[in-house]
């Protein structure tokens, strides 16, 4: 159920053991053939997906879609917030789900730079509301086993506007892919303990922007091994774990 298309009394009426899902994504360069919205439209995919599944034991926000992008800002079309306002921001909206009584609250997050701030939002508004059981979920952690079975490039394949992003939209929206703009491999290294991709961490943290990381090109990984099909079968991996952890907050 979207929170948004019910009436006062439709939302009074719910049991508030119902899960609140709220995603935060990004409007941010995504690469010379993905749209700006590539990640609030991932989010928005999943969430859309469980929906269909679960349609009366989920009830899913409107989600934030401007986040915290600063490391995408020398590329044109990047829209930011600082991590202070996205903390205020996020945490206003949860705190009036929880005073309508509801006490299962999830962030469901599609962006790689909501991870940190979500995990602030998470423990400051946890501290703050015993009451609540609030959780935070980034679509490529609940599933990397099986989502690392899927991967044909090798490590540092997928990134950003990567593998996996571009399969996605060529599944969600193949006409805002520019196919004939969809470059090879782009990953700039770094120190062995702090080289990363998407589904594999490193030993430690290194700050980088993402003109850095992806040599100016916008893309980190290998979008020109995406398919439709591919992006298919990680949307089933993803909504199954996001449903398994959904159906658990119950």
């Amino acid at each position: 159920m979207r929170w948004e298309k019910l009436t006062t009394l439709e939302i009074g009426a719910l049991d508030r053991s119902i899960p609140v899902i709220l995603n935060i994504g990004a409007i941010e360069q995504h690469g010379p053939h993905l749209p700006l919205d590539t990640d609030a439209q991932i989010g928005a995919h999943f969430l859309r997906e469980l929906d269909a599944r679960h349609h009366d034991k989920v009830l899913i926000l409107p989600p934030v879609v401007v986040c915290a992008s600063a490391h995408h800002m020398d590329f044109a079309g990047t829209l930011t917030v600082q991590h202070t306002t996205l903390l205020a921001y996020v945490t206003d909206i949860l705190d009036s789900v929880a005073a309508h009584g509801f006490r299962n609250i999830l962030l469901f997050n599609s962006h790689g730079g909501n991870q940190a701030i979500g995990q602030v939002i998470l423990e400051s508004f946890g501290s703050r509301h015993p009451e609540c059981q609030v959780a935070m979920l980034t679509w490529w952690r609940i599933a990397t086993d099986a989502l690392l079975t899927v991967q044909e490039s090798p490590f540092g394949g997928v990134g950003h506007a990567c593998e996996f992003e571009t399969s996605l939209m060529l599944l969600i929206d193949e006409t805002s892919v520019r196919r004939d703009l969809i470059p090879g491999r782009s990953h700039v290294m770094t120190h062995e303990w702090a080289n990363s991709d998407l589904l594999r961490g490193g030993k430690g943290s290194l700050f980088r922007t993402m003109a850095e990381i992806s040599g100016g090109s916008g893309v980190v990984g290998d979008p020109s091994l995406a398919s439709a099909e591919k992006g298919r079968i990680i949307t089933g991996i993803v909504v199954d774990s996001l449903a398994e952890i959904v159906d658990s907050l119950r």
